[in-house]
């Protein structure tokens, strides 16, 4: 048993999710159960709020009500994308002045508000900012611990093995193409692309595109009137883990187009980043990074370089590029996603009144048990697994080939 928690924190970073608001109602509602006299507070903006001291209470009202977040996207305390030991970000941004350790700021700000328990609440780049300060903390002797939820629609981080809101992702960004699709019938030989989040890893593209494909098998068509299933189907799904053959698929989808007067391609903004980039380059031009040292997907733009590269191959007409991002990252959270939220966020609340700090998630590693996974397993850039027979079932569904695993130093 962990020392008396007096008074916990909350704090929500990086991108959104379908999870933030719902992981903080239900964690305020299992305290009210479990520790009533547990004071309670939230950063504002995530750890820019921290290293501020930027905090707002969690009022008697809030408590009685706060079962209600669980039914909101977004985040009712705001994020922010600091890393604390970005030293050189942290002065530039004003958060800390010249000579300042962040990670100190950070811990001595929690000690300045009573802090006894951080719940933290974010995807890779969060849980990694949480055990580099739970390290500093241990290693400094400070009397707190840290409790961290996985957040990220990427569903790409170590040892999660699902994520919170990746489902519900997933689906509004389904729901999302199952309106903007229709634009294929603006005009003639229309070429689609549904560009969807993820980095480095194409579990959500997969996932959207299947979510996608099972919904159309409940849409009643009238082919007798050219309205069909083949034409609002996927036609290809790309993610990062893969090389796109722009040569052979393009003979694959230039028969489709041929077909049906159109193609629709959903892919990962991670999927042939690395070529783009390298073009980029060449070109003389500069490619900007955030805080973590990532590439700045918006400006790097895959979508449009896929629907370049296949306009040409595929003799389209018009190339109109769909990104659901935003729109499903801000989404409330689906009914699985919420219970998969209660079940992690109550469990994080044990964790935290037992003293046993961690990221509290289904360990894949102990038969997804929900658990407090050990902050140094901790770790983003996990890959799809594109042997996945779900994922192969689809693509044979959709008509694609399975698709060639990326290797290192392959030409392509």
């Amino acid at each position: 048993m962990g020392k008396e928690v007096k008074k916990v924190a909350f704090l929500t970073a990086g991108g959104l999710a379908p999870c933030l608001s719902s992981s903080i109602g239900y964690l305020i509602d299992e305290y009210n159960k479990k520790a009533p006299q547990v004071a309670m507070i939230g950063y504002v903006n995530g750890y820019m709020g921290l290293l501020k001291g930027d905090s707002i209470p969690v009022t008697d009202a809030v408590r009685k009500n706060a079962l209600i977040l669980t039914r909101h996207g977004g985040s009712p305390i705001g994020n922010s994308r600091v890393k604390l030991t970005n030293v050189k970000d942290c002065v530039k941004r004003g958060l800390v002045k010249e000579g300042e350790d962040p990670l100190k700021v950070a811990a001595d700000q929690l000690v300045k508000d009573g802090v006894d328990v951080l719940h933290t609440i974010g995807g890779d780049d969060t849980n990694t900012t949480a055990a580099d300060l739970a390290k500093y903390l241990a290693d400094n002797n400070y009397p707190l611990i840290v409790v961290g939820l996985p957040k990220t629609i990427d569903n790409d981080v170590y040892p999660i093995k699902q994520s919170l809101g990746a489902w519900t992702a997933a689906e509004e960004g389904a729901k999302f193409f199952m309106n903007v699709v229709k634009e294929n019938s603006a005009n003639p030989r229309a070429l689609t692309i549904h560009e969807v989040m993820g980095r480095n890893c194409g579990w959500l593209t997969y996932k959207t595109a299947q979510y996608y494909h099972k919904m159309l098998k409940r849409v009643k068509f009238l082919p007798e009137f050219n309205l069909t299933m083949e034409r609002q189907d996927v036609h290809a799904v790309y993610v990062p883990e893969c090389r796109i053959d722009f040569v052979n698929e393009a003979i694959r989808l230039r028969k489709i187009m041929d077909t049906v007067d159109s193609v629709n391609i959903f892919v990962s903004e991670g999927a042939g980043v690395t070529d783009i980039i390298t073009e980029m380059k060449k070109r003389g031009e500069e490619v900007p990074v955030d805080a973590f040292g990532h590439p700045r997907l918006d400006k790097v733009n895959v979508g449009q370089y896929v629907g370049k590269r296949f306009s040409e191959l595929l003799g389209a007409e018009k190339v109109q590029v769909f990104k659901s991002g935003y729109f499903a990252r801000a989404a409330a959270p689906n009914k699985k996603d919420r219970t998969l939220i209660e079940k992690c966020a109550r469990k994080a609340v044990e964790c935290a009144l037992s003293g046993v700090s961690g990221v509290v998630g289904p360990d894949e590693n102990a038969s997804a048990k929900i658990r407090a996974c050990e902050f140094e397993r901790v770790k983003g850039g996990k890959p799809f697994n594109v042997r996945k027979s779900s994922f192969r079932k689809l693509l044979s569904e959709i008509g694609q080939p399975n698709p060639r695993k990326k290797r290192k130093n392959a030409k392509k």
